[in-house]
């Protein structure tokens, strides 16, 4: 469960994604849910699962996204 609702976050703060190895800074969360989107449905195997985790960390508003356990 998130501490902070989801409407009630600032989607205007920076982010940060790690994914395969490579460091990404975002200032724009919608910018970073359609990439991982689009990167997600281009791909299958680990990268898709890869992809899937970051893309869901940034759904439930996670600052820092990682494709790591």
């Amino acid at each position: 469960m998130l501490k902070t609702p989801e409407l009630a976050m600032n989607t205007r703060r920076n982010l940060i994604t790690v994914c395969n190895g490579r460091k990404m800074k975002w200032h724009s969360r919608q910018e970073a849910q359609a990439y991982f989107l689009e990167a997600m449905m281009s791909t299958d195997g680990e990268e898709h699962d890869r992809n899937e985790c970051v893309y869901i960390q940034l759904l439930n508003g996670l600052s820092y996204c990682s494709d790591e356990d």
